[in-house]
């Protein structure tokens, strides 16, 4: 079984943290999103790993060697960010004599069951109900529950069951042959070669897709999910740092998530914060947010906040002499 990861888009959601850092290296409760995929895949037995990469690829392509070095892995560049379709269709020549694949986006970490997902005899798509199916690829059933099509963002949506970005291929040549037909006679959708598009080629042609759903879906691409994610995760058992060192007239209000060599004094961290390695934090109140590697942080109350890589932080601090009657506000 080989892994199809697409890791090339540009997080424009997520800007200015993405200018610098690709999202799936963003940080969520103490470690990549990348890493709760590939950590994953490899706990169901998965082997050989192709990653597509494209925008700040060398970072990911950096990370990935560097933390997993004996992975069996292999790097293909996207250079036109063409869809998702385009993507997995510019890694062909990686996937060729392979017979069945499961391809995950690089952007979101699943609550699935991974070992009933690979279990299916069929093809099948990881799925979940969704309120607005118009921004996701959508699952149409028959009466008999058979998934008749598949729809990229429809305008008039006849499905709330949106593909959650998780899909296990048995018959990937096939699939690869209706990627190709699709970008050769330039059949888009919007402006983009979709993967739903060749999935539905493929049930066009005979092709059997099963269904399972997802428990929960953490589609990191705005701050506001990053942060939901990030103290959901902390709230789980395993997640959150343990036996942490003492650090100077400091709070620890738990869970929270920090890195290695951080020097943290006179502040109260927590709950929910995930702090990277190397990162000082000085008379400082943090709460419910994300702390890149290398960040500095003194004087300031942080809340529902994402701080990049090396970033720095220093608030206003003041020495006031105040009479009677005064009012003031620092708004």
């Amino acid at each position: 079984m080989k892994a199809i990861i697409p890791v090339a888009g540009a997080g424009t959601r997520l800007r200015p943290l993405t200018y610098t850092q690709p999202k799936p290296l963003i940080p969520i409760a103490g470690k990549p999103i990348i890493s709760f995929i590939i950590d994953q895949l490899l706990a169901v037995g998965v082997e050989e790993f192709v990653f597509i990469i494209g925008y700040l690829g060398e970072k990911i392509k950096l990370y990935v060697e560097e933390q997993y070095p004996m992975l069996k892995k292999e790097f293909v560049s996207q250079k036109e960010r063409d869809g998702s379709g385009h993507a997995i269709w510019t890694a062909r020549k990686a996937l060729r004599g392979v017979d069945e694949a499961i391809i995950v986006f690089g952007d979101s970490i699943l609550d699935i069951d991974f070992k009933a997902f690979m279990a299916n005899k069929h093809s099948c798509l990881a799925i979940r109900k969704v309120d607005d199916p118009r921004d996701f690829g959508v699952v149409e059933f028959d009466d008999d529950g058979k998934v008749i099509r598949l729809v990229e963002k429809p305008k008039i949506p006849k499905s709330n069951m949106a593909m959650v970005g998780l899909y296990k291929i048995k018959e990937l040549p096939k699939l690869l042959k209706a990627l190709h037909y699709n970008i050769k006679k330039n059949i888009r959708t919007g402006d983009e070669f979709p993967l739903t598009d060749g999935l539905m080629r493929m049930i066009e042609k005979g092709a059997i897709f099963n269904t399972i759903g997802v428990n929960n879906w953490y589609d990191c691409g705005k701050i506001s999910i990053l942060l939901e994610t990030n103290a959901t995760l902390l709230d789980k058992k395993g997640y959150a740092s343990a036996n942490l060192p003492p650090y100077d007239n400091t709070i620890i209000i738990n869970p929270v998530s920090i890195g290695e060599d951080c020097e943290i004094k006179n502040s109260i961290i927590g709950p929910h914060v995930t702090i990277g390695d190397h990162t000082k934090i000085n008379h400082s109140i943090v709460k419910n947010s994300i702390i890149g590697n290398y960040a500095s942080i003194k004087e300031v109350i942080l809340q529902n906040s994402v701080v990049g890589n090396d970033a720095g932080i220093t608030g206003l601090r003041q020495s006031l002499n105040i009479g009677d009657n005064t009012e003031i506000d620092f708004s």
